[in-house]
């Protein structure tokens, strides 16, 4: 029995998944809304992919994991009988800053260090670690893994990861480049490998997570040695609602002009640019696509944005890797929208890619490779699953 219970706490949200390693069969998922808010709820999706809702007052995180515990072992929607079936708790950690590259068994002296990285990332370590401090009051002998998002980029060179400031800020502050969706990056360029057959550590790949978050990594015999997002997830591409790479020069200069504060431009740049800031209509890219349809040229404008950035950092990437040897598109948006795909890939025939228009247009959110046979560069789409990566993780590190 080797039932591995994974969470992914949010500031007002937990993701959680229950996963039988044995068998690699999820049993129970779902997901906490609005913690500590009007209509707070317990999401449930069901085997058969029906979804439940459970409304209830849920005023903080360990109030909502006690409610999940409650649910996965109820008559009514339950599948283990007793949390003791549980034999480890596996934790999606967003910042790990240089204290971790890889996965480790949660200690005091972890959860110290997890602390001490709150400055680099003060929305997404404070509600991580109220997970795990909720499981230790709930659990208090089961193990606990916390997996880093940052963990996989670990592995950049400095001359890839330090910004052209004084070198003193980085000794002082840790100002760094640290990248993220390293769960999601790693998970996908093994299973890419595995998909084609090819040895994993002998390979150039980019691997693209494009979503309402999106970076690309790249990725050379195992190692990640670059990654478009940096010591905040703000930089990179052209995102839902973040600007990405922007002139430092432009937000001093807006400051100025608008009188506002760090905290206002903060505020701006990661929650009223990209997608939404260019078009003017939203975030989703399914809204973005029925604007273009209708005519609105903001709209497509924010598109052709989107979609050179992607470019852009692909043939950045190839010439840091010296050549690549496959491209895998993940994420919601990547997993799924094939327009965007065909355009990214236009003209790349240089770098030895071509599209199977035909694969490319019937390729959505499965496992696939949408290049031409005699593609030089292989491009795969594969979902990601960073559930089942933080649960293997924690798998290994308590074995």
């Amino acid at each position: 029995m080797k039932r591995i219970l994974v969470l992914n706490c949010g500031s007002s949200s937990i993701k959680y998944k229950l996963i039988d390693m044995e068998d690699k069969n999820v049993l129970a998922q779902g997901s906490v809304e609005k913690i500590g808010l009007n209509g707070s709820s317990l999401k449930i999706t069901l085997p058969n992919g029906n979804k439940v809702v459970l409304e209830g007052e849920i005023l903080e995180h360990q109030a909502g994991i006690e409610y999940i515990l409650g649910v996965i072992t109820s008559k009514k929607y339950g599948c283990i009988a007793s949390p003791d079936e549980i034999i480890a708790v596996g934790h999606r950690v967003v910042h790990g800053g240089e204290k971790f590259n890889s996965s480790y068994i949660i200690t005091d002296e972890v959860i110290q260090k997890i602390t001490e990285c709150i400055d680099l990332a003060p929305l997404h370590n404070p509600p991580n670690l109220k997970g795990i401090q909720a499981i230790k009051d709930l659990m208090p002998n089961v193990l606990q893994v916390a997996v880093f998002d940052t963990a996989f980029h670990q592995t950049m060179s400095d001359y890839a990861y330090l910004y052209g400031l004084p070198y003193s800020l980085y000794e002082k502050y840790s100002i760094r480049r640290y990248g993220f969706h390293g769960i999601s990056h790693r998970y996908v360029s093994e299973e890419a490998c595995r998909f084609l057959n090819v040895p994993y550590k002998k390979q150039r790949i980019i691997t693209c997570h494009i979503g309402n978050g999106a970076s690309i990594a790249a990725i050379k015999d195992g190692h990640s040695i670059d990654t478009s997002m940096g010591m905040t997830p703000v930089e990179g591409l052209l995102m839902g609602t973040r600007s990405g790479d922007i002139d430092a020069g432009v937000l001093t200069y807006i400051m100025e002009k608008e009188n506002i504060s760090p905290q206002a431009i903060s505020t701006i740049v990661n929650k009223y640019s990209g997608l939404l800031g260019i078009s003017g209509v939203s975030s989703d890219m399914r809204e973005i696509e029925a604007a273009i349809q209708n005519g609105d040229t903001r709209a497509a404008l924010a598109l052709k944005m989107y979609n050179y950035r992607i470019k852009k950092y692909i043939g950045s990437y190839a010439a840091a890797l010296g050549g690549v040897d496959i491209v895998v598109f993940t994420g919601g948006v990547g997993e799924n929208m094939c327009m965007m795909r065909a355009e990214v890939c236009e003209n790349l025939g240089f770098m030895g890619i071509t599209i199977d228009e035909e694969k490319n247009r019937t390729t959505q959110g499965i496992e696939a490779v949408i290049s031409r046979d005699d593609s030089l560069t292989k491009v795969v789409v594969v979902p990601t699953d960073e559930e089942f990566v933080i649960a293997l993780d924690t798998l290994n590190a308590i074995s």
